[in-house]
This record gives C-alpha cells, structure tokens and sequence, in this order.
C-alpha cells in the first residue's frame, strides 16, 4: 500500500505544499486534506488545495490500476472530507493510454522556464484531450496567439495585483526554499532551484527575494514564459464544491502526465483564478461560460529542470 501512495505523492500540487494525508485500513486507502497545510490568502476557499487531492487520487489510481487491480472510488463527506479508494479482488485490464500515464509519472514536473516556442501537433493536442477527459470537467486548448496573448495579459495583471498584497508576499515568502539543504530537509515548497534561479543560502534568499520580487521583473518573466508557450489548457468542474474541484485534479494530473509522456512540460499560471475579477474574463476567453475555471496551465516544449522535493511518504501516512 505504501508502494502506492509514494506514486500519489508525486502529483502536481499548489506550492508544493502537498496538502494530504493518507490512511490504510485493509483494502481501503483514504486521502484527506492536510489543513494545516492550507494557502489562505492565495487559496481563501480551499480550491487549490482540493484540485491537489484530484491530482494525488489519479496518480494512486493509476499505480493500482498498473497491478492489475480494480478500485471503487468513494466521496467522504461530499468531497470536503477527501476520498477513499478501496481496492478489489477482481482484476482489471490495463488500458494502454493509462500504462502511458503510469510510466510517465516520475518525470512529470511543473517546468517554471522560458519554452521552445514550438507548436504542437493536432494529432498530440487530440491526444492531450482523450487523456485528461474526467466527467464533470471541461478542458479548453487555446493555441491560437491571439488568445494566449490575452491569457498573458490576464497573468500580469493577476499578479500585479497580488504584488500589492502584503498577505500575500509573506505567504509565498513562507513557501520559498533559496538552499538546497533548506529544501531537502523541508521536502516541500518552491526551491528556487526548480524555476532556473541560482540556490542562495538560506539568511540571503528571502533579502535577495524583496530585492528581485518587483512587478516589472514579474511581468517581464511571465510575459517571456507565455510568449514561449506552444499552448494554454483551462480546466473547469461542472460543480464548484470539493467534488468538481477533485474531478479537476484528476482530469490535469491526467493532462500533465499526457503531456509528459509526449515530451511536454506544463506549469501552472493560475493568477487569473486566484484575483475573483478576473475569473469572468478568463471563462468568456476560453469559452467557458457558466462555469468558473478551476486550473490553468501552459505547455511546450523545454528542458527538464531540477525536480521539486517531496516529503518522506511516513511523514504522510496517518496511523
């Protein structure tokens, strides 16, 4: 069981914060919010961290799935209280695309760099598609310029405005890790190492941080990130509770390994999301109306960067 929650615990996470805790009891492995690991500032309503439930439950679902084994997949709580996988006797047929998945699970990252600026082909595009189908949850692919240009333009401005929030700097300040020593004994947040800056030693980092965080410097960097990338995915739920939100984390775990698996990097650039105003703009763009987008990511090609850390999987087992 152990075996399988170490492949969960490699999901795409908001901040690297891996906000999850996992119990075994028998046939039945449960994941539940680690609250104590929450974002209130960038994440008032727990969104983000229920989408990184979603991601953890389908890379377990996966790696059971990848022995041969069936699973009934149960709400706790409506989703509030997480999930409970419980694991048949009977055996189930490995799908290929789903072997594809499972494979490419250790070298999915979130890639924060400038890409290639390559298109990717419709033949891949349909196959990022097919991947990530959950039902409950629409995907819309913008790789037209235009409107990756307006994405851009609603990134900047997202972030500009989280720059004027000194709630929120201190919160992604506590997330930052400048040293790798910092980052492997934490085995969590953002390591500096992992968006291409240099590592610092730890009493620099967060000076050097308040020096380097300006909105020029920002804009400048997502502007040259979103110029560079072959596409932008924006995934919504069809309920906008824990439920919808899990079924998101599943369908983008499904994205970003597809993604992997053809050679792509993804990186999430959910500013729009995380400023209310500019969620309405973002939904109309991406022709999502009625529905409020829950993720959004950008994807290309580029090189492999230093993985983000992960913690120990005892220190997330609850016994």
């Amino acid at each position: 069981m152990a075996g399988f929650i170490r492949y969960a615990c490699l999901a795409a996470n908001g901040h690297n914060t891996q906000p999850w805790l996992f119990s075994i009891k028998g046939n039945t492995i449960d994941i539940v919010p680690d609250v104590e690991r929450r974002t209130p500032v960038v994440d008032p309503d727990d969104h983000h961290l229920y989408v990184s439930l979603g991601c953890a439950l389908e890379n377990l679902l996966l790696a059971i799935e990848n022995r041969g084994l069936s699973t009934t997949v149960n709400l706790l709580d409506q989703g509030a209280g997480g999930v409970s996988v419980v694991l048949e006797d009977t055996s189930a047929a490995i799908d290929p695309l789903d072997q594809a998945l499972f494979a490419a699970i250790p070298f999915r990252q979130s890639t924060r760099s400038v890409y290639s600026g390559a298109a990717v082909s419709t033949e891949r595009l349909a196959t990022l598609g097919r991947a990530s189908r959950i039902n409950g949850v629409s995907l819309s692919l913008l790789t037209d310029r235009a409107r990756i240009d307006l994405v851009r333009d609603l990134v900047i401005e997202g972030n500009n405005r989280q720059m004027d929030d000194p709630a929120f700097v201190r919160e992604l300040l506590h997330w930052l890790r400048f040293s790798p020593s910092h980052a492997m004994s934490a085995g969590d947040g953002l390591y500096s190492a992992t968006t291409g800056n240099p590592s610092l030693p730890e009493w620099l980092g967060p000076l050097a941080f308040r020096l380097a965080f300006t909105k020029s410097g920002e804009a400048d960097k997502y502007a040259r990130q979103m110029d560079s990338s072959a596409g932008v995915a924006v995934l919504a739920a069809e309920q906008a509770d824990p439920a919808g939100w899990i079924s998101v984390g599943r369908s983008c775990q499904r994205f970003c390994l597809a993604a992997t698996a053809l050679g792509l990097k993804t990186a999430f650039v959910n500013q729009p999301l995380e400023v209310a105003e500019l969620r309405l703009a973002l939904a109309e763009m991406a022709r999502l109306r009625g529905l409020r987008p829950d993720v959004v990511l950008r994807f290309g090609y580029a090189d492999v960067l230093p993985f983000s850390p992960r913690r120990p999987v005892a220190d997330v087992i609850r016994t």
